[in-house]
Parts: C-alpha cells; sequence; structure tokens
C-alpha cells in the first residue's frame, strides 16, 4: 500500500482518488474546501488538504512524504506545477493537458530521478497506449483519433456538458489544430474541417480539428498521416464559432468593465455547460491505426469505446475513461512495470512489455471496454 497525493477534486479527481483508495492512502487536496468536504463525506478513508499549488512551500509540505503525485489540476496550472513536482523529486502522473510541451522537462526529471506518466487520460491517453503498442507490431502508415464526451440530454443551444472547466475547453477551441499529413506538419484554426460521421448506440456526430495530437507529433515522425478530431453533437462547433469570432473568447482585459472577454465567457458558460454529478452522459472513441505487420500483411486496425454513466459507482463515463486510465498508469508504476526515467507520454508506455494489457486489463474491471476490429487490406 502506498502514499499517493492527488491534486485536484474535480469530477476526475476525486473518481481518481476514490478509485485508488481501495489499495493505497490517498490524500486528496484542492483549492475548494467545500468540494473537498463532499469527497470526505462519501468516502471516509480518504484524507482531504486544502491547498494552493502555486504556493511552493504548501506544494512542498505536502507531497514531502508521499510516495506518487498524481495532478489533475486545470490545464492553466499543469505544467509549472509537473515542473514543480519534478523539482521536489517525486514521480508523478498527470492529466491537467497543459498546452506546453512536457518534453521539454525531460532533462530536468532525468536529472532528478522522476518518472513522469504525462497526458495520461482517454485522449491524451489511451489512444496513445494502443498507438504505441501497434507501433512496436506495425509499419504505421496512418493514426486516427475521433473522441469526445457528451451528455445524453440535449439541451440548446449547445448541446454539451464539460466533467472540466470550461476554460479548458475553450482552450480547445481556440489553440490552433496540428496534424500531419503525407509527412508535413499541418497547422489548421481550430474547428475547422468539419464532418459528419455515425456511430453506433449515438447516430451522427460532427467532428472537427483539434490539437490532439500533442505528443506524438514528436515521438512519430515516421508516420505519414496522424489526426485527431473532437466529437459533438451536430449544430454545436456553429455557436461556438459566433463566440470565438464575436470576440468573446479574448484574454484580453477590458478597460470598461476590468474582466476580459474570456473570463466573462467561462462564467457564463461554467452555468451553462455544468454537468451535474448524476447527469447521464457518455464518452464515445474510434481510434483507427493503418499498418503492415511483420509478415507483410497490411491491416486497419480500429477500436471502439462507448462508454456511459456508471450508475453503481455515481461517477461519470468521461472522469471514469479519463481518470481510470491516469490511475491504472499509476498502479503499473508502482507495480514496477515501467520504471524509466524522464517524461513519458503514454505511447512511450504502451510501447514497453506488458503495459498495454494492464492498462486494457484494468479498465475492462471496471467495465470499460475497448472493441477491436481488424480489417485485412491485402
Amino acid at each position: 500500500m502506498s502514499n499517493i497525493i492527488v491534486l485536484g477534486a474535480g469530477m476526475v479527481g476525486s473518481a481518481m482518488a476514490k478509485d485508488l483508495s481501495n489499495n493505497h492512502n490517498v490524500l486528496l487536496t484542492d483549492l475548494n474546501a467545500s468540494v473537498l468536504e463532499n469527497v470526505k463525506n462519501s468516502f471516509s478513508s480518504i484524507e482531504i488538504l486544502q491547498l494552493d499549488v502555486t504556493n511552493d512551500i504548501e506544494l512542498s509540505n505536502a507531497v514531502k512524504d508521499k510516495d506518487l503525485v498524481l495532478s489533475a489540476v486545470p490545464g492553466f496550472l499543469g505544467y509549472k506545477t509537473l515542473e514543480k513536482i519534478i523539482r521536489l523529486k517525486k514521480d508523478v502522473v498527470d492529466i491537467s493537458f497543459f498546452p506546453e510541451n512536457a518534453l521539454d522537462l525531460t532533462e530536468l526529471a532525468v536529472e532528478n530521478n522522476v518518472t513522469a506518466i504525462v497526458d495520461c487520460g482517454v485522449a491524451p491517453g489511451m489512444d496513445n497506449v494502443i498507438l504505441g503498442y501497434y507501433n512496436e507490431t506495425h509499419k504505421l502508415e496512418s493514426f486516427e483519433c475521433l473522441v469526445g464526451g457528451l451528455p445524453k440530454e440535449k439541451k440548446w443551444p449547445f448541446c454539451y456538458k464539460a466533467p472540466f472547466s470550461p476554460i479548458d475547453v475553450i482552450e480547445e477551441y481556440t489553440r490552433p489544430a496540428r496534424y500531419v499529413e503525407n509527412g508535413n506538419l499541418i497547422v489548421r484554426p481550430p474547428l475547422t474541417d468539419c464532418e459528419f460521421i455515425e456511430f453506433e448506440k449515438v447516430g451522427t456526430l460532427e467532428a472537427f480539428n483539434s490539437d490532439g495530437l500533442r505528443s506524438i507529433i514528436y515521438t512519430m515522425p515516421h508516420i505519414k498521416d496522424m489526426k485527431e478530431k473532437t466529437l459533438r453533437y451536430p449544430g454545436h462547433v456553429e455557436y461556438v464559432k459566433v463566440l470565438k469570432d464575436s470576440g468573446f473568447f479574448s484574454d484580453e482585459v477590458s478597460k470598461d468593465f476590468n474582466i476580459s472577454p474570456l473570463d466573462f465567457t467561462s462564467k457564463i458558460l461554467f452555468k451553462e455547460w455544468k454537468l451535474d454529478p448524476m447527469e447521464e452522459e457518455f464518452t464515445v472513441m474510434r481510434v483507427t491505426l493503418v499498418g503492415t505487420d511483420k509478415s507483410g500483411k497490411k491491416e486497419q486496425i480500429v477500436y471502439d469505446l462507448y462508454d456511459e454513466f456508471c450508475k453503481e459507482t455515481n461517477v461519470s463515463s468521461m472522469a471514469r475513461t479519463t481518470g481510470y486510465t491516469a490511475t491504472a498508469a499509476v498502479n503499473l508504476f508502482l507495480d514496477g512495470l515501467f520504471n524509466e526515467k524522464g517524461v513519458f507520454p503514454p505511447e512511450l508506455v504502451g510501447k514497453v512489455s506488458g503495459c498495454y494489457d494492464y492498462f486494457m486489463n484494468y479498465l475492462k474491471e471496471r467495465n470499460i471496454n475497448y472493441k477491436r476490429t481488424v480489417n485485412k487490406l491485402n
């Protein structure tokens, strides 16, 4: 039994703390005391601590006797927090999904003898694990990930709810989207190249460019075509584009109102997009790889995921699929399957013998099932 600290007690952070508390001593931290108390009331075995991660002394004292840190802070705090944790010589799994490049901290992690597994959610996360695994067995030509989390009930106008901060969603909607086409890095505006795609159990969704490839642009440069698209109900993109093009996502502080349009919009959307704890929602993802195996046979490998709100545990699907991937990484590391020093996105973990199976089995035990289909192309 290890001593683990979880930074961030949102929907995902709380779900991870509860999952880990079955086999470990867990300290859950957050700036919001009432959120912590709610978790404590339902899971008395979890210790809680009000913590400001931007306070270096508080953070240092909180992690000093812990075996591992699991960071689920908002994206805008993620990179600096990860850097601090590494400097404190603590092994860490991170799902804060910050815009900076985590690989820039590799040298620092090696110097401090730290293992940092980053971007370890559903996507980025499990799609990377799958990619890393097949990169060892196939000569891959292409990789595509389509992913989204949506409420079952469509509420006009956005037909969307977020299990995490609206600021992080807006960041996804404003950051230029990078993908690889014919070996070339292409940068496109976000929310572009919208297409309609059918999914079993869901129906028609719209897929649009988002900057989800992240680390694999650097770790998998030999794959000619790579793309990730975000999935939403049809019509969502148009409403978001209206806000974006009208300046509602600008971070420049208005002299007239002493607040930026982004801060104002986030406060409004927090109510509009807030996912109620008992609200039913689902996660849908399709990962498609094309490559040639070692016998020379060309294959298309497709992984489909459909997961719903769990009524038994009252945990949202997005918290389950994101959080339990991260807790799988925590246990995988503590069990000794992966202990290299440096910063490692999931594709570099998935390539290591036994790690892919560990992730898949861990998730299956929690009724998160990836359906694999292999199509022969020659």
